[in-house]
C-alpha cells in the first residue's frame, strides 16, 4: 500500500504542478487516471508535498524560483495593503511549493471579521465572498480576488480567509514536519531576500 501511496503521491504532484490543482482534487483526479478503485486509500497531503518537492527538482528547477519569487512578492503588497488585519501568509507560496499556478492564500486575524470586507470594498477591490473550511476545522469566510502579477504577466488569485483574532493563539504552532505553518509580513520579507541573494539559475 506504502508503494501505491507514493504512485498517487507522484501521479497527484505532477497535477499540482502542471494544471494547478489542489491536493484534494489532484489526489481524486490521480486515482482516477490510474484507474484504482474510488475507495482506494490517498496519501496523506505531507506525502504528496515531498512528492511537489521532487517533482519542481526534477522538471522545474530552472523556473520555479523565479515565479515563487513572484508569488511571494505579490503577496507582500496584499498583505502591506492589509496590515491593519494581520496578514499571515499560508500554502504552497508560503512553504516554497508554488508555480505560475498556484494561488496564494493570506489568512486574516480580525477583532470584527467584517472589517477587512469593508476594507477591502473601500479600496475599490472586486472580490468574491464564500465560506470555506479553515485550519480551525470550523468554517470561515474566504474573500477571494485577480490580482497581476506583472512578473509573470498572469492574473493570479488571492484569497484571504478570515477568523477570529484568538484563532492567532494556536495558529503558530508547528506543523507535522516542525514548521511554522504560516508567516507574517517580515518573515515573508526574510523569504524574499534571501531568494534575492540566491544566485540566478543558469
Amino acid at each position: 500500500m506504502n508503494t501505491l501511496q507514493s504512485e498517487i503521491a507522484a501521479t497527484a504532484a505532477a497535477l499540482v504542478v502542471e494544471e494547478g490543482l489542489e491536493y484534494g482534487q489532484a489526489k481524486r483526479r490521480a486515482v482516477k487516471q490510474m484507474a484504482l478503485p474510488q475507495r482506494t486509500e490517498l496519501p496523506g497531503n505531507d506525502l504528496i508535498e515531498d512528492a511537489v518537492l521532487e517533482y519542481i527538482a526534477i522538471f522545474c528547477a530552472d523556473t520555479q524560483p523565479v515565479e515563487l519569487r513572484a508569488l511571494r512578492e505579490l503577496a507582500l503588497v496584499w498583505m502591506q495593503r492589509m496590515s491593519g488585519f494581520r496578514p499571515y501568509l499560508a500554502g504552497a507560496v508560503w512553504h516554497g511549493t508554488a508555480t505560475r499556478l498556484s494561488d496564494i492564500y493570506i489568512q486574516l486575524f480580525c477583532d470584527d471579521p467584517k472589517s477587512a470586507e469593508i476594507a477591502l470594498i473601500e479600496h475599490n477591490v472586486d472580490y468574491e465572498p464564500r465560506t470555506v473550511k479553515g485550519f480551525t476545522g470550523g468554517s470561515v469566510e474566504a474573500l477571494s480576488l485577480s490580482s497581476l502579477c506583472k512578473p509573470l504577466d498572469e492574473n493570479v488569485g488571492v484569497h484571504f480567509m478570515v477568523y477570529d483574532h484568538n484563532d492567532l493563539r494556536g495558529a503558530l504552532r508547528p506543523d507535522a514536519k516542525g514548521r511554522t505553518p504560516r508567516g507574517d509580513i517580515a518573515a515573508v520579507q526574510k523569504l524574499v531576500a534571501m531568494q534575492s541573494n540566491q544566485p540566478e539559475a543558469t
